[in-house]
């Protein structure tokens, strides 16, 4: 039976057939644009939907869900191994501690669940982790890219892996490697970064920048000292529940002046500082930061195609889960 195109669907069929004129797939073999036309057609608009209906009633959940998809394909690869339960007999990764607070598995959940009913056992929970993550951040108007399916999910969840997740603490030795472990480039690592442009973090990820840095009760020299003793009025130092703004003044916008506050020296994490001691990433900083003609959504677009294909189970691999939170 045919179904009525909206205008809606209409366009976001557009976007993906002009996105597909120019990506290609990065060790993402396998995958593609449409790969569930004829076994789960609507399978795009039934997560396009229920993520929009969710974000719209709680938009802070759109960059924890973003960060669930990055966090994802570092350990393993992109295949939904960080969306299963601990057991007794094992410790999974979302209980692994850069894990522990992650939020908005319980959309993931919902999202699983429809699509269950409407093509059972066809969707993987990989795949539906990777558009939830796009159709989030499109919510709160950010960019949208397309979404390369046919993800096949992992078997394997243990919590000691999530100890080579990229490091808020990481020098850009350290970043540059990690990324360059997953097939990613020193732009893509400049540019996901960026994605700290939304959402929030805890007092705890900054306290031994304010207060002890090298052991000596000292603040980090890379922090703005104009910008020191707001954060100290915000966060002491053994305060491990409140919030701060990753992009002050714009945390909850999805645009280029993360790059703006990094170049002024008030990037919250050690990571964010990190890109400015490289010539690369530090000549991305300024240009996104001084331009008027910012590339960043575009080039956002363009790394997260290439990250969501890091590591994927295609073909016989892995499994489809029933759900998300347990192997089958």
């Amino acid at each position: 039976m045919a179904h009525k195109k909206t205008l809606s669907s209409l366009f976001f069929q557009f976007l993906l057939l002009a996105f597909m004129c120019f990506f290609h797939n990065v060790n993402g073999d396998g995958l593609k644009v449409g790969f569930y036309e004829k076994t789960c057609p609507r399978v795009e608009s039934i997560v396009q939907k229920i993520t929009a209906d969710k974000i719209s009633l709680a938009p802070s959940l759109a960059a924890p869900l973003l960060r669930m998809h990055f966090h994802d394909c570092f350990v393993r690869g992109c295949d939904g191994s960080i969306l299963i339960d601990s057991t007794k007999t094992n410790q999974a990764e979302k209980d692994g501690f850069p894990n522990l607070s992650l939020r908005g598995f319980q959309i993931i959940d919902a999202v699983k669940t429809a699509v269950e009913d409407a093509c059972p056992g066809v969707v993987s929970c990989a795949d539906i982790l990777a558009l939830v993550a796009r159709d989030a951040i499109y919510q709160i108007k950010g960019p949208y890219w397309p979404v390369p399916l046919g993800r096949r999910d992992g078997k394997v969840s243990i919590a000691s892996e999530s100890a080579t997740l990229p490091s808020p603490f990481a020098n850009i030795a350290q970043l540059k490697a990690q990324f360059a472990s997953k097939g990613l480039s020193v732009k893509d690592l400049v540019v996901l970064s960026g994605g700290h442009t939304v959402g929030t973090s805890h007092c705890s990820t900054i306290a031994i920048r304010l207060y002890n840095f090298t052991g000596k009760g000292d603040t980090d020299p890379s922090l703005d000292s104009e910008y020191v003793p707001y954060l100290k009025s915000k966060c002491k130092p053994t305060d491990t529940t409140t919030l701060l703004e990753m992009d002050p003044g714009s945390f909850g916008t999805f645009d280029e002046s993360y790059y703006t506050n990094v170049l002024k020296r008030r990037g919250l994490f050690l990571s964010d500082s990190a890109l400015l001691n490289d010539p690369e990433t530090s000549d991305y900083v300024k240009l996104q930061a001084q331009s008027l003609g910012s590339t960043f959504l575009k080039d956002f677009q363009e790394s997260m195609v290439k990250m969501g294909q890091v590591g994927v189970l295609t073909g016989s691999a892995g499994e489809i889960r029933r759900h998300c939170n347990m192997i089958n």
